[in-house]
């Protein structure tokens, strides 16, 4: 808004602003995502800021005071904060709101002033705040608009002060190999710092009175498969029905089991039958999976065995999306009926299991490339029946989120521990004592968490190099405890280092992903056994998760 020659910020021109920048986060975040030090899938700083920012849309039409927009966007970018670099930037936005109190309108002064406020809530909140980071762009930005206006430099142009501020960035910017050599040695400046430069270029495009438009909006609703589209009484078969038969001695050879392979296909469908030298492996979907199991037991031993009433299963994905599509109204605490309760974040539906079967009351969808918001851990502590809710991110990259929706309840205590990876959040679980006290069970798991080691296998997005380890697109990478000891185009070693690292072991875990079969699992296995102490016990889980092929716990 033009007052002779000032200009000033007013409520509708902020929101423009903040718009066209969650649109410059969206049109890049592909861009921000390939720019993470790890080479890995789940490099999704450009998801969790545009995720953080895409709620903000919502005010396109609002024409208020500045200080009445601030609070809107600092409401809802706190609410839908997912991931560290997200959890920052709704810090620094309600930083902004808290400076810009009272305001009807904003000088470019204001706003210098604001952007420092803001910045100094990011780093408050973050315990050990590195140098190198979406942390120094935000600080050496705002630091010098301040002290640009302080100078009567762009004091009333905000449009030339964000010019400056943008520039500014890129210089500061490309100095962040220089304080991280991580960075230095993978040849790539800080993801989260690279984002908040589209985020203040979008703003100064609104400034232009040109915003940038997204290419493809995240608050776009997707097309998926609605379960709803025919009868759960059209399932004909009901058991979807999986078994693996070591062969007798008499059976042994290929093409010994025709008989079997018959009676299976006259009593189900969907058959998939493999008639192996030692192995039957049968997939069908039948009403009588203990006919099929007897069967099996005339030709051999079974190996393994899964048996699913697809029928219920069907029913449950039914209530989930009607579940999904409710408005989305404020839910009612539930009343406490126990004195502790647990909030757990992961995704696969084996390692989801195996969380409720530990105790955990509800389990929030997220993990890697899939971060929940602020409010998703909200809905999950009050849907909890607890006095006390202890929350499991799981992941380092959820932990700042899931502390700042503590933060937000009041009705119950929240304690956040910080457990960074599935496998500590189990051991935390186990460590557990239902009969004693906060205090003690506080102590019980943060020590179980210590004491747990973790690594993955997961594969390589780009070439790179990371402390030595060069790093080819494709190649299946090892991490152990977040560090990357492998990358080779044959899993095999990956897992022989994984092996290596854990030789001491005395019992270990291992989670399989959904792209992995059995077999492959159980050759897997077989490579760690060979490095790893011979006394060690080994539990193996079909974990069901994305991106990580294996989740190795060790203790």
């Amino acid at each position: 808004m033009l007052f002779g020659e000032k200009k000033l910020i007013d409520g509708k021109t902020l929101c423009d602003m903040v718009i066209s920048a969650a649109n410059a986060l969206d049109n890049n975040q592909v861009t921000i995502n390939n720019m993470n030090v790890f080479p890995v899938p789940d490099g999704d700083t450009g998801i969790n800021m545009t995720l953080t920012m895409s709620a903000v849309r919502a005010l396109s039409d609002y024409d208020g005071t500045v200080s009445d927009c601030a609070d809107k966007i600092a409401n809802m970018v706190l609410r839908s904060a997912r991931g560290n670099s997200g959890a920052i930037l709704s810090l620094f936005f309600r930083g902004i709101a808290k400076s810009l109190k009272g305001l009807e309108m904003a000088s470019a002064e204001d706003i210098a002033i604001a952007l420092k406020r803001g910045t100094e809530e990011a780093y408050k909140a973050v315990m050990q705040p590195t140098e190198g980071t979406i942390l120094t762009v935000m600080r050496v930005c705002s630091e010098k608009a301040v002290e640009k206006v302080a100078q009567g430099k762009y004091k009333y142009n905000p449009t030339a002060l964000f010019s400056y501020i943008l520039k500014t960035g890129e210089k500061t910017l490309a100095k962040t190999p220089e304080l991280l050599p991580v960075l230095k040695e993978a040849n790539v400046v800080d993801a989260g710092g690279y984002g908040f430069l589209f985020l203040i270029s979008g703003m100064l495009a609104a400034l232009k009175l040109e915003p940038v438009i997204a290419n493809n909006a995240t608050n776009t609703v997707q097309q998926q498969a609605t379960f709803a589209n025919f009868d759960t009484d059209s399932i004909v078969f009901a058991y979807c029905t999986e078994c693996i038969i070591a062969k007798r001695k008499k059976y042994l050879g290929e093409g010994t089991a025709t008989d079997f392979h018959d009676f299976v296909g006259g009593i189900g469908d969907s058959v998939v039958f493999v008639d192996a030298e030692d192995i039957i492996k049968l997939h069908v979907h039948t009403n009588h999976p203990g006919q099929v199991i007897e069967k099996a037991l005339e030709y051999g031993e079974l190996e393994s065995l899964k048996v699913e009433n697809m029928r219920r299963q069907h029913s449950n994905m039914i209530e989930k999306q009607s579940e999904d599509v409710e408005s989305p109204a404020e839910i009612i605490p539930a009343a406490p009926e126990k004195e502790f309760g647990f909030v757990g974040v992961c995704m696969g539906d084996g390692i989801r299991e195996t969380f409720i079967d530990l105790g955990v009351d509800q389990m929030v969808f997220g993990g890697q490339t899939m971060n929940p918001s602020t409010q998703d851990i909200i809905d999950g502590v009050s849907k909890t029946p607890a006095k006390v809710v202890y929350v499991l991110p799981n992941n380092k990259n959820i932990y700042l989120v899931a502390c700042q929706a503590a933060e937000m309840i009041n009705e119950k205590k929240v304690i956040v521990l910080p457990t960074k990876s599935v496998p500590q959040g189990i051991s935390a679980m186990i460590a557990y004592n239902p009969d004693a006290d906060e205090a003690t069970n506080t102590e019980a798991m943060t020590e179980a968490i210590g004491n747990v080691r973790t690594a993955q296998t997961t594969y390589a997005v780009r070439d790179t190099s990371i402390e030595g380890i060069k790093i080819n697109s494709g190649e299946t990478l090892a991490l152990v405890d977040g560090k990357i000891v492998c990358s080779d185009a044959d899993e095999k070693k990956c897992l022989a280092a994984i092996g290596e690292a854990f030789k001491d072991a005395s019992y270990l875990t291992v989670f399989y992903g959904e792209s992995v079969d059995e077999a492959r699992a159980e050759a897997a296995i077989a490579i760690l056994k060979e490095k790893i102490n011979s006394m060690a016990e080994f539990a193996v889980i079909p974990g069901g998760q994305p991106i990580y092929d294996f989740i190795v716990s060790a203790e």
